[in-house]
């Protein structure tokens, strides 16, 4: 028998602790579908993309599925396609009282016209 996705989901995310590491992960898939938006706004398809940052076309679609973060290589050749602009978001991560942050979350959005 098949579990529909949204209903084991729905199970999954009722145990806070996968809650709490499933919403952990939330701003970086929000890069990967960031990208994805700003590269369908520029009209690029992900092999077009790859030859303009000089990078393949698999490595865009890691970076549009979440596979993988953006190196920051990766994000200063964006800036140079046309009609390209990037912006910088530093961010504390939300922690429960009494626990100290192991690590500040540095999210980098690409922004295509």
């Amino acid at each position: 028998m098949t579990i529909p996705f949204d209903k084991l989901k729905a199970r999954l995310l009722a145990n806070p602790k996968v809650k709490a590491e499933y919403d952990a992960l939330a701003p970086e898939f929000e890069i990967a579908a960031e990208l994805l938006r700003a590269r369908l706004r520029a009209g690029f398809s992900q092999a077009e993309l790859a030859t303009r940052m000089g990078t393949s076309q698999s490595t865009i679609a890691r970076l549009e599925s979440g596979q993988t973060l953006p190196s920051t290589k990766t994000l200063l050749r964006m800036p140079r396609l046309p009609a390209a602009s990037s912006g910088y978001v530093y961010q504390q991560p939300d922690l429960p009282p009494g626990h100290s942050p192991r690590r500040l979350r540095v999210h980098c959005m690409v922004l295509m016209r």
